[in-house]
């Protein structure tokens, strides 16, 4: 892959004109009745039955995002759950991803030292050459903890640039319980998730991963529900892309999210996942769509644009 994935972020979203992506964690006894109950798909004990209920339902639903939204994240722990049946839909989706155009995020939170990192960067990033694995993809971007340091970090940002693929290091989480241990101070007053955050962006901006469009192929995940601690992270750190989860469902704001946007859209991704994908739960889109349960993730998608547009605008 010749191209930078920062790159292609800023012309995808450009072209999108928007920040918004949507985020795949399926669940099957939420997954909408038209697909429950097919005669092939009706048994959620049945492995086979719930996975290809679960694949159905994603693959159906990217193909209502794709043309409005830049890209997609994928939850592995969704697919994990069924063993090697649910990584093989995992995989099976990211090549259908790829299909349609879209950039793709793998959720999968890896973090280790060593050896072992480089095995998970090679697993997680690195598009296979092994026989009989030639037309599996994987992610163009992932996930990692940043926990264990610089050492943590640097094998799955080597192999990213390698594959022209990117990751996001957990900085600052959207989880209630993360002010206990992130914003946890020294002695002299920097936070955890700061001092995470000053080593993410010592390695980002080394020359050698820097984009045509300025950006660094590490990003930072920090979540969109703590404002008051994060919001001066974009000023600090220009070069980096921000992955912000919270929008939607974990209560955070279309304020509180374009806050890491810059002023020509760039620089974020803000990630929605439960609110879009059962939209067909929501009384106001079943009011409109009935059981359309297609046309209810749609509307969602649109209005989640309007109002991430219009908050925009607050800040132009």
């Amino acid at each position: 892959m010749a191209s930078h994935f920062t790159d292609r972020l800023c012309e995808a979203v450009r072209t999108k004109k928007t920040s918004l992506i949507v985020g795949l964690d399926p669940v099957y006894s939420r997954l909408p009745s038209a697909i429950r109950g097919h005669r092939q798909m009706n048994d959620e004990f049945d492995c086979a039955a719930a996975v290809d209920a679960i694949f159905d339902f994603c693959t159906q639903t990217m193909r209502i995002v794709a043309p409005m939204v830049p890209a997609v994240k994928i939850n592995i722990a969704f697919f994990e759950k069924y063993l090697w049946e649910g990584l093989e839909t995992y995989y099976n989706l990211i090549t259908e991803a790829d299909d349609l155009g879209l950039e793709i995020i793998g959720d999968v939170k890896r973090g280790d030292i060593g050896h072992t990192a480089e095995v998970y960067a090679s697993a997680h990033l690195e598009n296979p050459e092994l026989s009989g694995l030639e037309d599996t993809l994987a992610p163009d971007a992932i996930t990692i903890n940043g926990y264990l340091g610089t050492d943590g970090i640097k094998p799955f940002a080597d192999m990213a640039k390698k594959q022209g693929k990117g990751v996001f290091v957990l900085v600052r989480t959207s989880n209630p319980s993360a002010a206990a241990i992130q914003d946890f101070a020294d002695a002299d007053g920097q936070r955890m998730y700061e001092k995470i955050a000053e080593i993410v962006a010592g390695m980002a901006g080394e020359e050698n991963r820097i984009g045509d469009c300025g950006y660094s192929n590490i990003g930072m995940v920090v979540g969109g529900t703590a404002p008051e601690v994060t919001t001066a992270l974009r000023q600090k750190y220009d070069k980096i892309w921000f992955l912000v989860p919270g929008y939607g469902s974990q209560g955070a704001s279309a304020a509180e999210c374009v806050r890491f946007c810059k002023p020509d859209g760039t620089g974020t991704l803000i990630n929605a996942s439960r609110s879009i994908i059962y939209a067909y739960e929501k009384p106001e889109y079943k009011s409109q769509f009935g059981n359309d349960w297609k046309r209810c993730i749609e509307q969602a998608v649109i209005d989640a644009k309007v109002e991430l547009a219009n908050a925009m605008q607050t800040l132009i």
